[in-house]
């Protein structure tokens, strides 16, 4: 079958190579510039340097067979390493979050910066309505590897099952701050646990692979973002840089030069636990999947992404 996916993050990508390993023609349109998702990696130029923050998913597990399998691929690739300062398990991508998912972009017929406006029923095909216009079909199957929130939107107009469970998923957001410092912070630990406002802050340059310029990435709490949702995107970063400032001797202190201060509001940023794995509708050709369908973690997008696939079938 030709395939049409929706959403090219962890879920969508581990679909699509499920899928084209069965034989099947995959096509997968993100609205987003680049590989990443909620894995994204953001690069920022000082001077002559390069300072990247994962300011979306920290670190990943891998407790199920199948995904132990495919990490332990990544890892002979080079793309992935431990970081045992979040936990012995831990896993991130090398040199940003982003790797693993940009190296399965790479591989598979993926298109970004192309925003999917409408998902149309033509008799037995599908078709895509891009935002500049233009349309692309037909397929014999669509999946939607969105968030919950954005699923449900093109879920409602053909399945108000798949939608209803869509609405029924909705994710906490969370602000997340992105520092670099001329010099080391006097901060010991390279990650901090949750501590009132803030759920996670992490010393983003002492993961493998990163470059040596002083960065954190500072991530508010799903109850803190929740409530300072629509506020000043700078207004966030200098609240979460001065909480981070308090984490050098209590009361703010004077840090290092700062070299860079921004922060992302991530609406969709934390899934409820689901025991749906996937959705697909065999009639009418049309699938839903993500970590909203298993529970927010990354190795649970792809196994949702993988058992859409199986569903779909060889």
């Amino acid at each position: 079958m030709r395939i049409v996916i929706i959403g090219a993050g962890m879920s969508g990508l581990a679909c699509a190579q499920a899928l084209e390993q069965m034989g099947h023609e995959v096509a997968l349109f993100d609205k987003g510039r680049g590989p990443g998702g909620r894995m994204s990696t953001r690069r920022v130029a000082l001077d002559e340097a390069q300072i990247s923050f994962d300011h979306g998913a920290q670190f990943f597990t891998a407790r199920e067979e199948a995904f132990r399998a495919q990490v332990e691929q990544w890892r002979k690739d080079g793309l992935v390493a431990c970081w045992p300062a979040a936990r012995d398990d831990a896993w991130v991508g090398t040199p940003g979050m982003n790797a693993p998912i940009a190296h399965m972009a790479s591989v598979h017929n993926a298109r970004f910066a192309s925003h999917a406006m409408g998902l149309v029923r033509e008799g037995a095909d599908w078709r895509v309505l891009l935002h500049d216009g233009s349309r692309h079909g037909p397929y014999d199957a669509a999946v939607l590897a969105l968030p919950a929130e954005q699923a449900a939107a093109f879920l409602g107009t053909y399945d108000l099952t798949m939608a209803a469970c869509a609405i029924a998923a909705r994710s906490q957001p969370c602000w997340t701050a992105m520092m670099a410092f001329a010099e080391r912070l006097p901060i010991a630990a390279d990650v901090l646990r949750p501590s009132g406002p803030v759920g996670w802050a992490a010393r983003n340059s002492a993961k493998p692979g990163r470059s040596a310029t002083e960065a954190w990435v500072v991530q508010a709490s799903p109850a803190w973002s929740t409530e300072h949702l629509e506020d000043d995107a700078a207004q966030v970063a200098e609240f979460l840089a001065d909480w981070l400032a308090g984490q050098a001797g209590g009361a703010p202190l004077p840090l290092p030069v700062r070299l860079h201060l921004s922060a992302h509001r991530w609406r969709y940023a934390v899934a409820q636990r689901s025991p749906k794995g996937a959705l697909w509708n065999a009639n009418l050709r049309l699938g839903a999947c993500g970590d909203w369908l298993l529970g927010p973690r990354i190795e649970l997008a792809w196994l949702s992404g993988t058992k859409l696939a199986g569903l779909i079938g060889g």
